[in-house]
């Protein structure tokens, strides 16, 4: 993959953002990184302003929905892949408002693939053979688990149960339908529950770091016995890289951290770990202010990913554990509550930083 140039949609987002510093940081990518991101609420150019001057690094406002200006940059920069992470993505916002969902997991990734496939059709017979477009898709399409059940394979059926769910199992087969019906050279990703740097504070683990520093509650869904793989975000950034490069023309790689978890045991470790690295200064426990909310329409009960096919295909297995992946997370908010601070104020949103498309 070196010398080439990779578009990446979605770039500002928590787990774009970390795989566009995981290539330019690695040292094993040295052609040019291109991110689309249309910059709404959850994307965040402070994520990638370390990189602003990098030569390696392009950064443009837009939408994948945006047909003609996709076209001009896959054009402009000779892309040689397409990593597709720009999605809406939190359950919660997608059953208060499930339009946006579908607006821009269905309408945008149809919009997205339109572009890419008239593009690549102009491809030499090279570059066209050597050219990727990869998905990435969520264990959330394949719906809920009972505690006795197998954990999802690439064989599981698509039952979602939420707006964002079934918004992302739509776009799972259109991005399928793209190779069958017009050999479009498609991967595609379903990946567990990430957490790590850089990650907006709606989702489970920031929220509780953050809520626990700010002495605010710890709502906590239910009974919060609801069960999550849970995976570090550079191991799933490591992960979609081994399949870009390595991965199987029209297959899809489930990838999982090996580490289910309920919601009750993540809150109870984040309070532990807190307490000993950041006490509350009255002297009591970061448990004191977990708080049992009123469960979410429809909450899944369990996911669980079987990675056994990029585990035997391409070698790959998660570098963290739990233990050592939360600790290094919740460090990293520790270390940087003037990020922490931007988004809490929305000073983000008023950051430009790029050109648009």
């Amino acid at each position: 993959m070196s010398k080439q140039a990779i578009l990446v949609t979605g770039g500002c987002g928590f787990i774009g953002s970390n795989f566009v510093r995981y290539l330019l940081a690695d040292g094993q990518f040295d052609g040019i990184v291109v991110n689309l991101d249309a910059l709404t609420y959850a994307g965040n150019p402070a994520n990638l302003a370390d990189f602003a001057e990098d030569s390696r690094y392009v950064m443009v406002e837009g939408s994948i929905g945006d047909e003609d200006g996709v076209s001009r940059l896959l054009d402009g920069y000779s892309i040689s892949a397409v990593v597709n992470f720009a999605a809406e993505s939190h359950v919660d916002r997608s059953i208060d408002s499930p339009e946006p969902f579908f607006d821009t997991n269905v309408t945008g990734t149809l919009r997205l693939l339109q572009a890419v496939r008239k593009y690549w059709k102009e491809l030499s017979a090279e570059e066209a053979s050597a050219f990727r477009f990869l998905h990435v898709s969520t264990d959330e399409v394949y719906g809920s688990l009972l505690p006795e059940d197998p954990a999802f394979s690439e064989e599981n059926p698509h039952r979602p149960n939420s707006p964002y769910s079934a918004s992302k199992a739509a776009s799972d087969h259109i991005v399928r339908a793209y190779h069958h019906t017009y050999g479009l050279p498609v991967v595609t990703t379903n990946c567990s529950n990430n957490y790590g740097p850089f990650q907006f504070p709606e989702k489970l683990i920031p929220l509780m770091i953050l809520n626990a520093l700010e002495g605010k509650d710890l709502p906590i869904y239910g009974d919060g016995m609801n069960i999550r793989d849970w995976l570090y975000v550079e191991d799933h950034c490591s992960a979609i890289y081994e399949v870009l490069q390595r991965g199987r023309v029209g297959e899809t790689y489930n990838i999982g951290g090996k580490c289910e978890r309920p919601n009750i045991e993540i809150v109870d470790q984040i309070c532990s770990f807190l307490d000993e690295e950041d006490p509350r200064e009255d002297g009591s426990t970061y448990k004191d202010l977990k708080k049992f909310v009123t469960d979410r329409p429809g909450h899944d009960r369990r996911y669980a990913i079987d990675a056994t096919k990029i585990e035997t295909e391409l070698g790959w297995t998660p570098a963290e554990t739990f233990e050592t992946g939360i600790r290094k997370t919740i460090l990293w908010y520790l270390e940087n509550r003037e990020w922490c601070e931007d988004i809490a104020s929305q000073k983000y949103q008023r950051q430009r930083i790029g050109t648009k498309v």
